[in-house]
């Protein structure tokens, strides 16, 4: 299979047209959820990549997808797909943060003393949890009966009572990547160290899923639900 995608297809496009695309941008550090809107070639470029290597390795992405036929959000319904986004992420979260929370405690605990590094990653672990806790939990009460309102009735009128609600999630979106940003730099990638025990391949693992789904959870959101209400006037 061939793709359609060239150095200036935005890296957003991308990942909208091939969500497994998002898992490659993620290991080569190409932001595609708050700031995919921009050509390929420019991402690359950004983080000292070859864009034509990069292509290849999409290419290739695409190859598989085609044998696999895998169902792609973006070309959902809006109701589907918010229905999709809180089924698959809002209450993935709700579960994983709080389990989480004790095995980042102890690690810190533990391990904080002689490795400082963890107490970062146990403040950081928190203020994502408050922050994604309290925002999809403002998604799923106001925005998203909001969103679907709109869809029913895309007036100007909707239009303007929507639009500060979404840029104020896209400005939380923005926070939220930061965060995990740091957190995969101050973790060298997630990856242990040599000598680390049980408890800390767990958390490391598990923050590495963590910021995963939340990429594509923010990529869902903000270029292509969003996008959509934005169109639809």
């Amino acid at each position: 299979m061939t793709t359609t995608v060239q150095a200036n297809t935005w890296v957003s496009d991308i990942v909208s047209e091939m969500p497994r695309t998002g898992d490659l941008f993620r290991e080569l550090r190409i932001d595609f959820c708050c700031g995919g809107k921009i050509p390929l070639r420019q991402a690359a470029e950004e983080r000292g990549l070859n864009t034509d290597e990069v292509l290849v390795r999409i290419e290739a992405i695409a190859r598989e997808d085609a044998e696999r036929q895998e169902l792609k959000p973006s070309s959902l319904e809006p109701e589907a797909l918010i229905a999709h986004i809180q089924r698959k992420y809002h209450e993935a979260l709700r579960e994983e943060l709080p389990a989480l929370t004790p095995y980042v405690t102890k690690l810190a605990r533990v391990h904080g003393g002689h490795r400082p590094y963890l107490l970062r990653v146990q403040e950081i672990f928190s203020l994502l949890k408050h922050d994604l806790l309290e925002h999809t939990t403002d998604e799923d009460r106001n925005v998203f009966p909001r969103l679907s309102a709109y869809f029913r009735d895309p007036s100007e009128a909707n239009a303007a009572a929507l639009k500060p609600h979404l840029t104020e999630l896209e400005s939380e979106h923005e926070a939220a990547g930061e965060l995990l940003k740091e957190l995969r730099e101050i973790t060298g990638d997630f990856v242990p160290p040599m000598d680390a025990c049980g408890t800390h391949r767990l958390v490391l693992n598990r923050l590495e899923a963590l910021e995963k789904d939340t990429f594509e959870h923010i990529h869902l959101e903000n270029n292509v639900l969003f996008d959509l209400a934005r169109k639809a006037v």
